[in-house]
């Protein structure tokens, strides 16, 4: 039995590993859940601290990796729709402000998401057939919606262009079989190359043709006004539960749900930008929050981290034994809520804190020779989660990736690599 100094002392530990991994440009938090899982055994502890770890290490590791998005403009999958708007801030000097709404959104996203979590874990166990049914007409809707909000006629019809090529790469790479030296059983995935290919390959090509340097970085005064903050971080609710509780819906999907209710899926601005920070940095704390009660009430693992927290036999729905008593399991849903809080309360400060510092660090390093490095971290990733064929995916998405900016569409629209297939079912 695990006490809770012994749970305490693992939760802190993974928070240090979560925000290392943050770090990391292109590395996927599912990546680290499962790699997490893979060293478990190994592990002299208690089930229930080493499940601690590993929640508290995926709960961070979705804060910081917001950073290498702003920064260098490589996002995590749950980020990439707001990671270029936030990267646009950077480049106006206002990167210690983007860190803040960032983490106010996660911080909005926490306190609303714990308080309704078990609640509405209840109302989505009788209604989720409804959800699942009505799903490829709301991402169809939210698809219309983005593609409208573009300002003019052109990039309008070069947004419809990037939705049918993103669809199409969606539904040829997403099923192919995915082996690399870096995922382990049941953890394969191609997402690491498609995201790193398509939202940041083509950011890091542009970047080696252009001059100058990131700007200082002054400014830490919100841009938004306190409505619109809210508005924005309980967008990213939504979408954080549709993650929570609706299989085959990723994080990526929940964050272009957040924009449209964010009030930030307009064209480019001074508002625009920042609703998208605040909407996708929700979306992911959220995701977080309902994927663990979906885990507790539902018994359905909805993210990477519950999957691993699965594996590791730690938590999960409590069900009744041969006797008729209840089998409890070592991790319950208050346990784990808990040990979110602190991860995320922990993960703030941290946030703050590393991330002005890498701000700072990346504009005293050289700038070509950094993009250069980062691009070839990329195709690693990409290679090592994915093998040979993953490297194809990820130079395949990388020349689609390309399209947007020539065509005078937002990025965004190449979140289809996962909406298409679902709408298309």
């Amino acid at each position: 039995m695990a006490t809770p100094t012994t749970i305490l002392a693992y939760a802190c530990l993974g928070v240090g590993l979560g925000a290392l991994t943050g770090l990391v440009p292109g590395l996927h938090v599912n990546s680290v859940a499962f790699v997490l899982v893979g060293v478990a055994p190994s592990i002299d502890g208690p089930p229930a601290a080493v499940g601690a770890a590993v929640l508290a290490a995926g709960v961070v590791h979705t804060f910081l990796s917001v950073v290498p998005g702003l920064v260098l403009g490589v996002p995590d999958a749950a980020t990439a729709p707001g990671a270029l708007p936030g990267h646009r801030l950077v480049l106006a000097g206002r990167g210690r402000e983007a860190i803040r709404l960032s983490a106010l959104g996660s911080s909005i996203a926490l306190l609303v998401a714990v308080g309704v979590a078990l609640p509405l874990s209840h109302v989505v166990a009788g209604g989720r057939e409804w959800l699942l049914a009505a799903l490829p007409v709301l991402l169809a809707g939210v698809t219309a919606l983005l593609v409208l909000a573009e300002p003019t006629r052109r990039s309008r019809l070069g947004a419809l262009l990037c939705v049918a090529l993103a669809t199409g790469l969606g539904l040829l790479t997403l099923d192919l079989p995915v082996s690399g030296p870096l995922s382990p059983d049941g953890a394969a995935s191609m997402l690491a190359p498609l995201f790193g290919g398509l939202f940041g390959a083509p950011v890091l090509l542009d970047a080696l043709d252009a001059h100058g340097s990131i700007p200082p970085q002054d400014g830490v005064t919100l841009g938004l006004s306190r409505l619109e903050a809210l508005r924005a971080g309980l967008a990213g609710v939504g979408g954080g539960a549709l993650v929570g509780y609706l299989p085959g819906v990723s994080a990526g999907v929940a964050a272009v749900l957040a924009l449209g209710g964010s009030g930030g899926s307009g064209p480019a601005g001074r508002g625009s930008d920042r609703a998208y920070v605040v909407a996708t940095s929700g979306a992911d704390t959220a995701t977080a929050v309902f994927a663990v009660a979906s885990l507790a009430v539902l018994g359905a693992p909805r993210s990477g981290v519950t999957v691993a927290l699965t594996s590791l036999g730690v938590a999960g729905r409590t069900t009744a034994t041969s006797t008729g008593e209840a089998a409890s399991v070592p991790f319950g849903l208050l346990d784990m809520l808990l040990v979110i809080a602190l991860a995320a309360s922990l993960g703030i400060v941290v946030l703050v804190t590393l991330g002005d510092r890498y701000l700072r660090l990346v504009r005293v390093l050289p700038r070509r020779p950094l993009v250069v490095a980062v691009l070839g971290l990329l195709v690693a990733l990409a290679f090592g989660f994915g093998g040979v064929l993953g490297g194809a995916v990820f130079c395949l998405a990388a020349l689609v990736g390309l399209i947007p900016p020539r065509v005078g569409a937002r990025r965004v629209h190449l979140m289809n690599v996962l909406l298409g297939p679902i709408v298309l079912g």
